[in-house]
């Protein structure tokens, strides 16, 4: 895939904290149920992307009604649902028929797809966490807000929580070239 190549339509779908807190010990830090939700509405019907941590974290797997694509450096692993890549490109080619995919953590696979990434579908929650997983900074440079919903309070934990979509900016559809 080069430059001039079509990159597949590629969104992030993240839950951050105000630090960028995302996991911590291979595990989710919170459970706001509106939000899983929406992840499951947004998602359903097409491939969803993760490493194999995320994958092994998963209540259950596969995801239903959805593609899941497992990226991995293990030439060893399989499971039952998974379609198994062994490189970004690998994915990308997996991949460049759908309409859209949504790549879905952990923040290793964030980082390696966020150059690729057309749109962030991001919940924000309004706290600080400690953690060990944390999401990249996002670059208002190449990506600008959408839209943003109010806050809402999440009945259960307390927590104030808001969507906000973003989009690449067109000058920065310049996508990497990963086949060097």
């Amino acid at each position: 895939m080069t430059n001039q190549s079509p990159i597949p339509n590629l969104s992030i779908i993240v839950a951050i904290a105000q630090n960028n807190a995302i996991g911590r010990d291979n595990d989710l830090i919170w459970h706001i149920s509106e939000d899983l939700k929406r992840f499951k509405a947004l998602t359903s019907g097409h491939a969803v992307i993760m490493g194999r941590n995320t994958w092994n974290s998963l209540p259950r797997r596969p995801l239903p009604r959805r593609r899941n694509i497992v990226l991995t450096h293990d030439a060893c692993f399989s499971d039952d649902g998974a379609e198994v890549a062994y490189s970004v490109a690998q994915v990308l080619e997996m991949v460049k028929d759908e309409e859209v995919s949504f790549v879905m953590g952990g923040a290793n696979v964030y980082s390696q797809f966020l150059p690729f990434a057309r749109s962030l579908y991001v919940t924000w929650v309004w706290r600080d966490f400690e953690a060990d997983v944390f999401f990249p900074t996002i670059d208002m440079s190449v990506f600008y807000k959408v839209s943003e919903t109010e806050h809402f309070v999440d009945a259960e934990s307390g927590l104030p929580y808001s969507y906000a979509e973003y989009q690449r900016r067109p000058q920065s559809l310049v996508f990497p070239n990963i086949m060097e």
